[in-house]
């Protein structure tokens, strides 16, 4: 425990990142390849999620936005001939234009209030994709997707695996880049003490909306390179599910930190592939909902809080007690 925070912080990332890209080579498991994809990809929608929860705002309906963004980038894809490689971040527009619509009628609510117009929100788009948009969109048959790149390229998963890895990196730190600006200041400020924001000239409402469409967007990505990878998509991507794992990972990490997201998604999906494994199904549920409420009660600020915890206690025990304290002659 001789580090300081920030250099735990500095050495830590290096060193998720050396895992990262070294990861494939340790093991030649396409499966295991194919979980570490989709562990960044709830990465990026996590820090989405957490980008929103910065600014004091809450969403139970985020699968909208995931959503939104595989749907606009597949009917792009299919309808252009456009390569997924673009339509990725196309589709994440769309997806963030939405958000900034939805934002507009109701960024101005109270938390809870934003977050259930948002998981109302997630059930309607829902709803209008396998009735109204049945023709577009196949129902709830689905449509094929086109992939990233064609499973005839030699060793396309690991090109694959690598093209999301940078898009989580480059994700991860425009969060870590907007977060430390005047912007996140801005989003620090009202999450705190809005009445205290505005007097020193901060709209809240103008940078709750521009935090609703930033998170959106990040979604829409998430949600597109899923499908993309995938090679498939339905109406299950606005399950109500999908929309209560963003908030779990940042939780169970650390809310309103850059480092929360992706240590809540890592530990998260370790622990949920490794029940997998063992033959659990229905009780994972039940484990990971223990361990989340003791994480909020042992761990209120995530587990990111850990080691401040650990070197709390080390400190605490490594002080002499009274009695053990020599006698000075």
């Amino acid at each position: 425990m001789n580090f300081k925070r920030d250099e735990m912080i500095r050495y830590g990332t290096i060193a998720a990142i050396v895992l990262a890209v070294v990861a494939p080579f340790l093991s030649g498991n396409l499966y295991l390849l194919n979980i570490l994809s989709l562990m960044l990809i709830f990465i990026i929608f996590a820090s989405a999620w957490n980008l929103l929860a910065y600014s004091g705002q809450g969403s139970l309906g985020h699968a909208a936005f995931f959503g939104i963004g595989a749907y606009a980038s597949t009917l792009i894809a299919v309808k252009s001939g456009i390569s997924p490689y673009i339509t990725i971040f196309l589709g994440a527009a769309v997806a963030a234009g939405i958000g900034i619509l939805i934002g507009l009628t109701c960024v101005r609510l109270k938390e809870w209030f934003f977050a259930m117009v948002t998981f109302g929100f997630a059930i309607i788009v829902q709803t209008f994709t396998v009735s109204v948009l049945t023709p577009v969109t196949g129902g709830w048959d689905g449509i094929a997707s086109p992939r990233l790149l064609s499973p005839g390229i030699p060793g396309y998963q690991l090109i694959e695996y690598y093209t999301i890895l940078m898009i989580t990196i480059a994700s991860v730190v425009m969060i870590w880049y907007i977060l430390k600006s005047r912007i996140g200041l801005a989003f620090s400020a009202i999450r705190e003490n809005e009445l205290e924001a505005r007097a020193a000239g901060v709209d809240p409402v103008r940078y709750r909306l521009l935090a609703f469409g930033l998170s959106a967007y990040l979604a829409g990505v998430a949600g597109a390179l899923e499908i993309h990878h995938i090679g498939y998509i339905t109406p299950e991507i606005f399950a109500v599910d999908l929309s209560f794992w963003p908030v779990t990972y940042v939780i169970f990490g650390g809310l309103c930190t850059i480092a929360g997201p992706v240590i809540g998604t890592i530990v998260l999906t370790i622990i949920w592939e490794g029940l997998k494994m063992a033959g659990l199904t229905f009780s994972r549920y039940i484990i990971v909902g223990i361990l989340l409420i003791l994480v909020i009660i042992f761990l209120p600020k995530g587990l990111v809080d850990l080691p401040d915890k650990v070197h709390t206690w080390w400190k605490h025990h490594k002080k002499p007690k009274p009695d053990q304290v020599p006698l000075q002659e």
